[in-house]
């Protein structure tokens, strides 16, 4: 009989469930989405981290997140056998001369499975676990079993430098760099309450299976095409070699991520989830995580230090032409000495009338076409400013829309892009209130109307 049809990922019910799992954890926003989407896109993911990071713990829940699912657990060291792993052999079967196991209740029955200090493991059980976890079938005697594993989570203090070692290092393609938590979040480590006790909405194994062959149908646009065509330019330059069927399973998790947040399309925003899956070395996942931040949410704080420099430029200039003394007027500086000091000491309403209409009669005055040169200027550097800024102002609404349906991407990540470009916004903002001041006070320049009919050099601006 036929199984019947499963609906289509409920995008809610994902998003309780990772809410459930990461109860009671600490700065694992990132570690938990990724572990999860992992096990739905039915990869392996490699946590690489110091001892008491929570790397067992992240294991365990991702247990409770599949319905019926069996858990396995072991610490692998140089002396681990194979019976540890995949169950003591059969007397029985010995007896007729048939060198078989028995794996209930070992790795080769679960669904779920952590195998902490992977690498530690040696020969014999490594080739066993290659084809595990490739093929998720286990060479027990004579045949070959189906297994039913959804995911290895692999544990290690560090990655393995051996060459014997990297094609069991490259089966992992999630790669999750796990540290203490930050002194922001040490006092409430210490106040931690209990941990989690059960899960609820977990994924049964018959929607595991529909939702992953029907990911293949998510579309790859001719956008996101390009970026992975530059990003594969970018670790080309790194000198970071990806694999062909790296790049594939690539697709296939961000497939996952897309197909179950019910969209049928992928999008740039989908690519952060690349670091994790192409850094060779947990040191290298910060640089592509900038990449991404840079090149594809353009979303990283911009300083603008030409347009600062022009505007202080500009405000520097007006402040001498407004200081400035009208040719001829002798003894116009001690006049404006005495009207200053007038103003000063006498302090009424009379005086400092007096006072500004004294040095106003003494400024040096200026011709329109020096006005309106000045106030060009102004206009030239601040009207793409201005474009600049309400682009960026488009671009953070729409990005801060896409972020708020997002499931996957994890909050400190959405948190840290939006306050890129705020800062982006507010210091453009910033410059262009200064812009704006400076076009008024050059507007405000007193005239005369004798003046000359030349333009001024323009005000210089350092590149």
């Amino acid at each position: 009989m036929p199984e019947p049809m499963t609906a289509p990922p409920d995008p809610q019910r994902l998003r309780s469930l990772i809410t459930t799992l990461e109860s009671g954890l600490l700065e694992r926003g990132a570690a938990v989405r990724l572990v999860l989407l992992a096990a739905l896109a039915g990869e392996h993911v490699l946590l690489i981290g110091p001892p008491g990071t929570a790397k067992s713990e992240l294991a365990r829940r991702l247990h409770k997140a599949f319905d019926d699912a069996r858990y396995f657990e072991r610490l692998l060291t140089r002396f681990s056998t194979p019976e540890e792993l995949f169950g003591p052999l059969s007397l029985k079967a010995l007896e007729d001369d048939r060198y078989e196991r028995l794996t209930d209740g070992y790795l080769p029955t679960a669904s779920i499975a952590f195998l902490d200090e992977v690498f530690k493991a040696n020969s014999a059980i490594l080739n066993a676990l290659l084809t595990l976890l490739n093929e998720r079938e286990f060479d027990n005697g004579a045949g070959r079993t189906q297994t039913p594993l959804i995911s290895v989570i692999g544990a290690s203090n560090e990655v393995p430098l051996e060459e014997a070692l990297m094609a069991f290092y490259d089966r992992f393609l999630v790669r999750i760099p796990v540290g203490p938590v930050s002194d922001a979040a040490f006092a409430a480590l210490l106040q931690l309450g209990p941990a989690l006790q059960s899960a609820t909405h977990s994924v049964t194994r018959h929607e595991l299976r529909e939702w992953i062959a029907k990911r293949d149908t998510v579309a790859l646009p001719a956008d996101v095409m390009a970026h992975l065509h530059a990003l594969r330019e970018h670790l080309r330059g790194a000198e970071l070699a990806v694999s062909d069927r790296r790049w594939r399973q690539l697709l296939g998790l961000l497939r996952t991520a897309a197909y179950t947040e019910g969209r049928d399309r992928l999008d740039a925003l989908d690519l952060w989830l690349m670091p994790y899956a192409l850094a060779p070395q947990p040191a290298q996942v910060a640089p592509l995580r900038q990449w991404f931040i840079e090149r594809i949410a353009q979303a990283a704080p911009q300083e603008a230090p030409w347009l600062a420099r022009a505007v202080e430029a500009f405000e520097k200039q007006l402040d001498i032409e407004s200081r400035a003394e009208e040719e001829g007027s002798e003894g116009s500086a001690g006049k404006l000495a005495l009207a200053r000091s007038i103003g000063g000491a006498q302090d009424t309403d009379m005086a400092r009338l007096m006072s500004a209409q004294l040095e106003a009669h003494l400024r040096r005055r200026y011709s329109s076409v020096h006005v309106v040169a000045r106030v060009a200027q102004v206009d030239a550097i601040a009207a793409p400013t201005r474009e600049q800024h309400e682009r960026l102002l488009v671009h953070a609404r729409q990005l801060r829309q896409a972020l708020a349906a997002r499931l996957w991407l994890p909050p400190e990540l959405a948190d840290e892009l939006n306050a890129g470009l705020n800062t982006t916004l507010a210091r453009l903002g910033a410059l262009l209130t200064r812009l704006d001041a400076a076009r008024s006070g050059f507007a405000a320049l007193p005239l005369n109307a004798q003046g000359s009919t030349e333009a001024p050099e323009p005000i210089a601006v350092s590149a």
